[in-house]
This record gives C-alpha cells, sequence and structure tokens, in this order.
C-alpha cells in the first residue's frame, strides 16, 4: 500500500489526532466521537469526492 494523497492524508491524521484528544479530556461524548472517527476513516479509505470538472483524484492509499 502507497501513500498517494499526502495532503489529504495529513489533514486525515490531524483530524483524527484532535478527535481521539478530545475524547481523552472529556470534551466530546465518547458515542459522538466514535461515530466521528468511522466517518473519518470510511472517508479515508473511500474513493474520496470528483471534482466539479470530472478529473479524477487520487485516493489517499494506492497500490504499490
Amino acid at each position: 500500500m502507497n501513500i498517494t494523497n499526502p495532503p489529504k492524508a495529513l489533514i486525515v491524521l490531524v483530524a483524527m489526532v484532535c478527535i481521539t484528544v478530545l475524547m481523552a479530556i472529556g470534551k466530546i461524548d465518547q458515542s459522538a466521537g466514535t461515530g466521528i472517527l468511522g466517518t473519518i476513516v470510511g472517508y479515508s479509505v473511500g474513493n474520496s469526492i470528483r471534482p466539479k470538472n470530472g478529473e479524477q483524484v487520487p485516493p489517499i492509499f494506492g497500490r504499490k
């Protein structure tokens, strides 16, 4: 597995760390945080969103 879109991978990583920290200090309920983390992971594994002009966007993870 290769990271094919590093900026998007960095954004996903930072979001996951922030949500996890907020859950650890008790600012976000664990059930809500788990849902948000699931959504972030699902987005990172999925194909991502195509731009309006029809060009393809590389996913975060690709094959070697």
